[in-house]
């Protein structure tokens, strides 16, 4: 990779750069003035506001079928919350900026990059205006763009805490892909100032958004499925093509398929139950001589006690095909989502035996919508500044599967049980519950 023609560096070159502190140094050289100098600037629009009201049609079926719940409602372009993308790799310009056809309260309005041939590219296939393409050496200017009101964080996971740090500090509310960070305190300074700055912190949890997984997790806390006993999740893909990618890379990554597909499975057992695991035990393997794997962990198995008995058994790797799935065991009951954690074609099954016939089970998928998760996780937070709430999923949420990551090492590591304190009460970590947007 070159730099391009304004001596700009592109987030190729900052990853592939030894150690941290050349991560830093690049991303905060050349910058003239302090962070801290100016007030961020005023929206000259002001921006949110009520959604107007749905559109509604006569029925056409019987309350036998399924409700198709309407057309949707959508602020008007001028009034949605603007967002500006740092980083344009793989998952931004694949899953994120395509997203936001579907928002209904939030719309791109600038982008941070290295690279600003493909800066330019994004910028005009979007409709975003040149001047609101930015690098990461003039990112602080962030905040004199009025047209912005979040910043997205899609950055590898050794950045995500300068950046969230510098962003709050140039006024803009935080909205930061998982794993958090790389470290418990790096999860702790991106709390702290984002409150010292009085700006929204999200993690972007995209599971605890999507329909299937709010289902599921009614489901639970009904007591459809009886008393819950055990739940299993296994997440992984195998891992490999370029060997220099930043997954690779203990210093960008914290670890391999732990933090990256692993991280999803820890989340899920504790979303579900609504619980904190009192008991951690865990293993890990990696193929010796395999080069993908000098840096960081191939496979992680690990188990956890929750305090009402519930068991989980998770697995994660970046050495077998593609599996996105759990299963929650009850006393009633089994219930499913395979996949689970993939970001289209989730499939919800129930399994109980049949009410009309003893010598039956009775598996059923439970069929609804699909919805761009993505899009559910950018309008909850734009929601969230509107309406000027907690954020279902704020830093205290990373922070805590980031100290729960710790210890799966640290048990896998000594081989041994570690036992944690009891946490009283249920989502002690999470917010309200993000409300469904017609």
């Amino acid at each position: 990779m070159s730099e391009s023609s304004k001596g700009e560096f592109s987030r190729r070159q900052i990853l592939t750069t030894a150690g941290l502190g050349a991560v830093s140094a690049v991303a905060s050289g050349g910058m003239g003035e302090s962070v801290t100098a100016q007030q961020p600037s005023q929206p000259v629009t002001p921006r949110g506001g009520t959604l107007p009201p749905q559109i509604e049609f006569p029925p056409i079926s019987e309350k036998t079928e399924v409700d198709t719940g309407g057309p949707p409602t959508a602020l008007p372009p001028e009034r949605r919350l603007g967002f500006a993308i740092v980083g344009l790799g793989r998952l931004a310009l694949e899953e994120i900026m395509p997203a936001f056809a579907e928002c209904k309260l939030a719309k791109p309005t600038a982008l941070v990059s290295g690279d600003a041939a493909k800066a330019k590219q994004v910028a005009q296939q979007y409709g975003i205006k040149p001047q609101n393409v930015y690098n990461y050496q003039n990112y602080d200017n962030l905040r004199n763009n009025p047209d912005v009101d979040v910043i997205y964080i899609i950055l590898p996971n050794s950045m995500h805490a300068e950046y969230t740090v510098r962003g709050a500090k140039a006024g803009k509310h935080i909205l930061c892909e998982k794993p958090m960070a790389n470290t418990v305190e790096e999860c702790q300074e991106m709390i702290d100032a984002c409150k010292q700055a009085n700006r929204k912190l999200m993690i972007a949890y995209r599971c605890q958004y999507e329909p299937h997984h709010r289902a599921m997790i009614q489901t639970i806390r009904n007591k459809e499925l009886g008393t819950v006993k055990l739940i299993q999740a296994d997440n992984g893909q195998h891992q490999g093509g370029d060997l220099n990618q930043w997954r690779l890379k203990r210093a960008l990554a914290g670890g391999g398929s732990l933090p990256d597909v692993g991280i999803y499975c820890l989340n899920a057992t504790r979303y579900l139950t609504g619980e904190e695991p009192i008991t951690i035990s865990a293993q890990t393997f990696s193929t010796p001589g395999d080069p993908r794997f000098k840096e960081v962990e191939e496979s992680v198995t690990f188990q956890m006690r929750f305090p009402s008995g519930v068991l989980a058994i998770c697995s994660t790797s970046y050495g077998f095909h593609e599996a996105r799935r759990f299963r929650v065991f009850g006393s009633d009951a089994w219930g499913q989502l395979d996949p689970a954690f993939s970001y289209s074609g989730l499939r919800m099954m129930i399994s109980r035996k049949s009410p009309t016939n003893s010598m039956a089970e009775n598996a059923s998928e439970v069929r609804m919508s699909e919805k761009n998760q993505f899009a559910l996780e950018i309008d909850h937070m734009a929601d969230c500044v509107i309406q000027n709430k907690q954020p279902h999923t704020p830093g205290e949420e990373g922070l805590q599967d980031q100290k729960l990551m710790a210890l799966i090492y640290q048990a896998a590591q000594t081989g041994k049980t570690i036992t944690l304190p009891r946490v009283s009460g249920l989502d002690v970590t999470r917010g309200p519950a993000p409300r469904t947007l017609k």
